[in-house]
């Protein structure tokens, strides 16, 4: 599905969302996604003693319309819902948000520190990167692995997980696109998953 009618299946889906009508879902056919996307979910609030990173992940469901995703996010996965140390994670069907996995392994991670009105801007954020993922915005949309919002007692942020950690270029229009479409002039960070402490590019 083009990009341009992805788009406009989302704002069309969100219209119908606000006022729906059996007669307009009955004959409403629904609008296929370039590809299949998966949430899961994470609350490290309760780790059990000796378990392993990740033990707490559990797929949640998987998707490839439109109509789906707004059902989705709308009923379940707003993050401001969520209690703190938890997080939500959208990723492409078929890669675990895990720095383990094979599509992942190589990469790093844009992230985006919400400073001010905390939860109203972490949802806002939120939802921007859903639709500009699902949406295929992003010109290396093969480069993205997916999003995770992490919500925590001090702090809560997003991080865009991508495929690369070396193509410099790559990473650089990833950041400078997912800044743009986030409206914000705070700056973003890059770091490898290997070395996540240390911060590697910024916009």
């Amino acid at each position: 599905m083009a990009t341009e009618n992805v788009n406009e299946a989302l704002a069309a889906a969100a219209a119908a969302a606000e006022v729906p009508t059996t007669e307009s879902t009955e004959k409403q056919q629904p609008h296929k996604l370039e590809r299949k996307w998966c949430f899961w979910f994470d609350n490290q609030s309760k780790p059990k003693q000796g378990a392993a990173w990740g033990a707490s992940l559990r797929k949640a469901c998987t998707f490839d319309t439109v109509e789906d995703f707004w059902g989705l996010h709308e009923s379940i996965f707003i993050p401001s819902k969520l209690t703190p140390n938890a997080d939500i994670h959208l990723f492409k069907a078929g890669v675990e948000p895990k720095w383990e996995d094979p599509e992942c392994a190589d990469g790093g991670k844009w992230t985006y520190v919400v400073a001010n009105n905390r939860k109203q801007a972490l949802d806002k954020a939120w939802l921007e990167t859903l639709m500009a993922l699902i949406g295929e915005q992003f010109d290396e949309a093969d480069e993205i692995c997916g999003v995770v919002a992490s919500v925590r007692q001090k702090q809560d942020k997003l991080s865009l997980w991508t495929r690369t950690k070396s193509n410099e270029a790559v990473l650089m229009g990833i950041g400078k696109k997912w800044k743009e479409l986030l409206d914000v002039t705070d700056k973003i960070s890059f770091t490898n998953h290997d070395d996540s402490r240390r911060s590697r590019f910024t916009v």
